[in-house]
């Protein structure tokens, strides 16, 4: 069943996260070579962000309306559209409308594909087929910028947009070739569900497991926060720091089907629990650490989490998305994420300010450990094994 998923669903994903990969870390620079100041640059950065949060709900009912296969279609066909605009751009508006059309690429593919793996797999497989699915966009964003590397040598920053022209076509060729849209070839009529509708019958999950899943997202992004800045009031070097990343990439990457498997096998919580335990328990030891043998210990643990995690805030949207609506609940599942994730510096920055960088560490590590015990409360009450 796995191996059926490898072209309509992973290969497509693969190159989507190449494309994204490719491109994220240049738009700073581009804006820079473009003429922006420091702070212009950053707050490009950040447009994309904004956009995607805004345009998710927005997305979501246009998916529920076009079908999996036909927004897939259409979120390749915008990625290489802003992918040309950002490789050709001359000026900071152009470069602009390449970072705008790219968000709702971003929503429409991910809520795509978590719908299209909700009818292409069995609950019993579930698990595993999403773990792998975020796996393999973690590889797309560490190869993406490998690939962009030599690219940007040769003629630079500006032409990493290329790369992502590139994958995003290609990716729009495989999708166009090998996903068919079981939802939307039903024979049996679909009722139309708006999203206030979605969040009145759903606004039960939403507020329980939503909010843990809200929860994990701010803590994995604080890793990425607090990390380096870390790193850097220790004296470990920015080589070091990187290499830092890597290693936790790596420990991530090989957990990822042992996180579905366990799931599939015993429960959402066995894996979403865990997760949130060890990101939780890295986060507060950080603090601790005065070398960069004590910082890789505990980035360590953070990564086992993360990759028992792996795909987890999919599994858990796709267990709870009814079938009336489900795109827009899978948006609204999105939203949740990335308020989780974009809030994670602001917060982060906020209590560093308030107190101090360690204090800030502790905090979300110890909001992570209770997210921990939220899902255990209300994870079981959603199983599919045991609403079946």
């Amino acid at each position: 069943m796995l191996r059926e998923l490898v072209l309509p669903a992973y290969l497509p994903t693969l190159l989507w996260a190449l494309a994204l990969g490719a491109v994220a870390p240049m738009v700073a620079l581009t804006a820079r070579a473009l003429g922006a100041s420091t702070s212009v640059a950053a707050l490009m950065v950040g447009l994309g962000l904004v956009v995607e949060l805004i345009l998710a709900v927005p997305v979501g009912k246009l998916v529920d309306r076009a079908g999996e296969r036909r927004t897939m279609l259409a979120a390749a066909g915008l990625l290489a559209v802003s992918s040309l605009i950002g490789w050709r751009a001359q000026s900071l508006w152009q470069l602009a409308a390449a970072v705008v059309l790219q968000a709702p690429c971003v929503v429409a593919f991910i809520v795509a594909r978590m719908g299209y793996i909700a009818d292409a797999v069995p609950v019993c497989l579930r698990g595993r087929a999403l773990s792998v699915l975020g796996g393999v966009a973690r590889v797309g964003m560490l190869v993406g910028p490998l690939i962009a590397a030599p690219v940007i040598a040769a003629d630079g920053a500006q032409s990493a947009y290329l790369v992502g022209l590139v994958a995003a076509t290609v990716g729009g060729i495989v999708i166009a070739f090998t996903v068919r849209d079981p939802h939307h070839h039903r024979s049996e009529p679909t009722e139309r569900v708006g999203v206030r509708e979605v969040i009145r019958r759903q606004r039960r999950v939403l507020l329980t497991v939503g909010v843990g899943v809200l929860i994990i997202g701010l803590a994995r992004s604080s890793f990425g926060v607090v990390t380096p800045l870390w790193a850097d009031h220790i004296g470990v070097t920015a080589a070091q720091t990187a290499l830092v990343f890597g290693i936790i990439s790596g420990v991530e990457v090989l957990f990822v089907y042992p996180a579905g498997s366990i799931s599939d096998r015993w429960g959402r919580a066995a894996s979403a629990v865990p997760t949130a335990v060890l990101i939780g328990a890295g986060l507060i030891l950080m603090p601790l650490t005065t070398s960069f043998g004590g910082l890789v210990a505990a980035c360590a643990l953070i990564g086992i989490g993360n990759g028992l995690g792996s795909g987890i805030v999919m599994t858990l949207g796709v267990d709870a998305a009814p079938t009336q609506g489900r795109a827009a609940f899978l948006s609204l599942w999105r939203t949740l994420s990335l308020v989780g994730h974009n809030g994670a510096a602001i917060l982060v920055a906020a209590i560093t300010a308030m107190a101090s960088l360690a204090a800030s560490a502790v905090f979300v590590g110890a909001l992570a450990l209770g997210g921990a015990a939220w899902l255990a409360r209300w994870l079981p009450e959603y199983d599919p094994r045991r609403v079946q």
